[in-house]
């Protein structure tokens, strides 16, 4: 049974970032510069975890009034193909509902973008480049 956290203390912290290292920065390429940044100090993270393993990671910010942007949505290598992403970001939505947020935008990594739009995102954009690595922009009202 998985279990989806927000993150409440340093040590779950430490958690998330040693996934989002894992794939972002050894399996996707991403400098650590970028992948661990100063929008981390003022996210809320979500952890989900497998017992007493952590498995999967995401980051929640609000950026505009009303408006969240769901960043860093990872989970390992080996869980892929679980529902894990669909786990996460359900929990991430329930929380931006919470807190009285209207939307959420992302960035998709272009392969990603079916696996949000099943989540009701539409894209925003044409596609750019984000760490060198084709992005999509994209929102859902919530």
């Amino acid at each position: 049974m998985f279990e989806v956290k927000v993150v409440k203390t340093k040590e779950e912290l430490e958690l998330a970032f040693a996934i989002r290292k894992k794939i972002f920065v050894m399996e996707q390429g991403v400098p650590l510069h970028l992948e661990l940044d100063e929008y981390d100090a003022i996210s809320t993270h979500f952890i989900v975890l497998d017992q007493d393993k952590t498995i999967a990671a995401a980051r929640l910010r609000e950026i505009d009034s009303k408006v969240g942007k769901v960043e860093r949505v990872c989970v390992l290598k080996e869980y892929r193909g679980k529902k894990l992403g669909v786990l996460i970001m359900q929990k991430v939505e329930e929380y931006a509902i919470k807190q009285g947020w209207k939307k959420l935008k992302l960035n998709a990594q272009s392969y990603a973008v079916p696996f949000y739009e099943k989540l009701g995102f539409k894209v925003t954009s044409p596609e750019f480049l984000d760490a060198n690595i084709p992005h999509r922009a994209m929102e859902k009202i919530i």
